[in-house]
């Protein structure tokens, strides 16, 4: 694999396998991009990591996966999945045999995990990424009112769940679609809520 000592098709694998194991935890892809990912990333690693020695520095990038998806499935704030990134950018440019393969390996990563968004124009979203990417609730077709308005007459309504709650996302109450927390509690998607509680713009909900 003399190929993969040319810093430009190092760049192109990282990319690919960024791109692809990215974009298995933004959609559902039934695992293929995940196998495509994990077998690009492989062969960068192989290549480049010479012994038990070096595995430390998969140890790094598989690290920085396990935040972005623990980020994804818990938190939704970002904060994991930015170090994360840097998690899995370090592990990919220690072993690069040069600073100019080093420095296009980490850029793979950024470049790769803004390519993964564009597979969320052609496949279905993950559930799990809704309150980071809060799509549903800040569109105004679908009824987005303004975080600007007051929301203390919402008190005491009823409707349901548009999405799951991990613990935040998107309810419908009376027509109108609202970003809601339950403060704590798990619910799933069409469960029929309660707004508890209002302080400003955000709104708490829990199950009738």
């Amino acid at each position: 694999m003399a190929w993969l000592d040319i810093s430009l098709f190092g760049f192109l694998v990282v990319f690919l396998a960024t791109m692809f194991f990215l974009g298995e935890l933004l959609v559902k892809a039934k695992g293929i991009f995940g196998l495509i990912g994990f077998a690009l990333i492989t062969l960068y690693f192989a290549h480049h990591i010479d012994g038990a020695t070096g595995l430390w520095v998969i140890v790094l990038y598989a690290a920085g996966l396990l935040l972005i998806l623990v980020d994804g499935k818990l938190l939704g704030d970002g904060l994991l999945s930015f170090f994360g990134g840097l998690l899995m950018i370090v592990g990919l440019a220690v072993p690069a045999p040069d600073l100019t393969y080093s420095f296009l390996a980490g850029s793979a990563v950024i470049f790769g995990a803004l390519a993964s968004f564009l597979f969320m124009k052609v496949f279905p979203h993950r559930d799990m990424w809704s309150k980071m990417t809060l799509r549903e609730t800040l569109s105004s077709e679908e009824g987005y009112n303004s975080m600007n308005e007051s929301y203390g007459d919402l008190i005491g309504k009823e409707g349901k769940t548009l999405t799951d709650f991990r613990p935040i996302g998107t309810v419908e109450i009376e027509g109108q679609t609202y970003s809601a927390t339950t403060g704590a509690s798990w619910l799933e998607k069409d469960t029929d809520i309660k707004v508890t509680s209002v302080d400003g713009t955000r709104i708490v909900v829990s199950p009738q």
